[in-house]
């Protein structure tokens, strides 16, 4: 009974990244290629920098059916969008990631003894790349990203971007121990 809700929740979300994979058959060496853009579901990565909803991901996948599933391997590639973690300044780039990932027949061995979150499964002929390609972006996209390698970020003191600040940028500060003393250097002197 679970095996059919599954199938009912998998079927209904129906995203560009679950593949039919019927024509491809469950003969060892049987092979199908998959090169197409499609957009992204949802934004996937980090907090600092993702692939955003609806970018187009460029998949160059090879598919094949192998005795206990489905083998996917190849490569997924993407335009990134952000911000810098020193200036938050807006920032741009692109991420590919490697792919292989296995997806287990149903009844197979590896489905009976691997864990439900350790392999994919083959779901009424259509197999769901969007939890591998989650998981290999947020490895391959950096957890600080910059916007250059020599970012200065912002000024501590007023924020200000340290890259717009003028040259020499700083403010003066008193020592919190010695501020009592500056502050009987200011006084005027008694007459």
């Amino acid at each position: 009974m679970a095996t059919h809700a599954k199938a009912a929740a998998h079927r209904a979300s129906r995203s560009p990244l679950v593949i039919d994979i019927s024509r491809l058959g469950r003969r060892p060496g049987a092979m199908m290629t998959l090169v197409q853009s499609v957009p992204s579901p949802s934004r996937i990565g980090l907090d600092l920098i993702a692939i955003d909803e609806g970018v187009p991901l460029q998949l160059d996948l090879r598919i094949e059916s192998v005795s206990e599933g489905v083998l996917v391997s190849g490569t997924v590639s993407a335009p990134t969008a952000g911000e810098c973690a020193r200036c938050l300044q807006p920032i741009t780039g692109d991420v590919e990631i490697d792919l292989t990932e296995l997806f287990a027949y149903p009844d197979s061995t590896t489905e009976a003894t691997t864990e439900a979150d350790e392999v994919g499964h083959v779901v009424d002929q259509t197999i769901d790349l969007h939890q591998p390609i989650v998981d290999a972006v947020g490895l391959a996209l950096p957890f600080a990203p910059l916007c250059g390698p020599d970012c200065a970020g912002l000024c501590p003191e007023c924020g200000i971007s340290m890259a717009a600040a003028e040259p020499g940028h700083h403010h003066e500060q008193i020592d919190p121990r010695w501020s009592k003393l500056a502050g009987l250097l200011d006084e005027e002197p008694r007459e």
